[in-house]
């Protein structure tokens, strides 16, 4: 059975105790589980996770793969998510996103081909890695599920909660640019489209690929704009832009390499900057504030 890693457990622990303990005192066995489900054996390489997911390099024998096929299983504390991701997944099948073999999203499970995680867009030149990954939001902005939740219903939630959050935080934020994201998300909401959007799109969560050059992770799917993806192109790698002109460039380099709508992707990027901020303040960020700040000094 394999160990869950300790940082792993300190990260789900720092949330939701009894329902995190729980899920973490599983884990083993539901790996284990899987792995006589799908015919996998693990591999003696060290297992990886994020903050709310594990991810176990296994082989899988079987019919399909008489030699044995590199894989991964991934198994997510937001079960609820899988499925979506699952969806969105299979609408791609494998064209610029990870190759999905199979699925267990009642128990947050899917088996995903392997990549190369040592060679991520955080490895290239940022703006290098800004082109590629707006050419690759638009790679992905294919008609989208009918199942997948819809942009314009969940904008309009988001739009709504943004003065009620800034006030039970003691209105940190500036007024005027809370005024201005909750007036833009409304209009966006109101305007949003139907394509497949990666909403998680960092350069991180793209790896190097086999069938394509560079390949999208761990979906956060949702029918709408693809602009939707911009915004955290823009705060994730913040720090590599010298100045205002640099930060402008950034934007522009993903817009014009994705064929994007420029006006959408810069109100995506007030909108939802100004979200994360008050996001990231509720969860006791400190350096992502502070980006959040920078980025809208440029464009709000």
């Amino acid at each position: 059975m394999i160990v869950v890693p300790a940082g792993l457990a300190l990260e789900r622990l720092r949330g939701e105790q009894v329902e995190a303990r729980q899920w973490l005192d599983a884990l083993p066995s539901v790996v284990e589980r899987l792995c006589r489900q799908w015919s996998l054996a693990p591999t003696a390489e060290r297992l990886r996770h994020g903050a709310n997911a594990l991810v176990v390099p296994v082989t899988q024998h079987g019919e399909h793969a008489p030699q044995g096929r590199p894989c991964v299983l991934k198994v997510s504390w937001h079960a609820e998510s899988v499925a979506d991701e699952a969806t969105a997944l299979r609408a791609w099948d494998g064209h610029h996103a990870v190759l999905l073999l199979d699925a267990a999203p009642d128990d947050g499970a899917l088996l995903l081909e392997r990549l190369d995680d040592t060679r991520t867009l955080q490895g290239l030149d940022l703006l290098a890695a800004a082109e590629t990954a707006g050419e690759l939001v638009r790679c992905l902005a294919i008609p989208a599920p009918g199942d997948l939740p819809r942009l314009r219903e969940k904008a309009a939630v988001v739009a709504e909660s943004l003065w009620p959050r800034q006030r039970a935080l003691g209105d940190p934020l500036p007024s005027p640019w809370v005024d201005m994201a909750a007036r833009l998300e409304r209009d966006l909401a109101a305007d949003a489209g139907e394509l497949l959007v990666h909403a998680d799109l960092h350069y991180g969560n793209v790896m190097a690929g086999t069938r394509n050059a560079w390949v999208a992770i761990d979906p956060r799917a949702v029918a709408g704009d693809p602009e939707l993806s911009v915004p955290e192109l823009m705060w994730s790698r913040l720090d590599e832009a010298a100045d205002d002109s640099a930060v402008r460039t950034l934007l522009a380099a993903v817009v014009g390499a994705g064929a994007l709508d420029a006006d959408k992707a810069l109100a995506w990027t007030v909108v939802r900057t100004v979200d994360y901020w008050l996001w990231g303040l509720d969860a006791g960020l400190t350096e992502d504030p502070l980006r959040c700040r920078r980025l809208l000094e440029v464009f709000a």
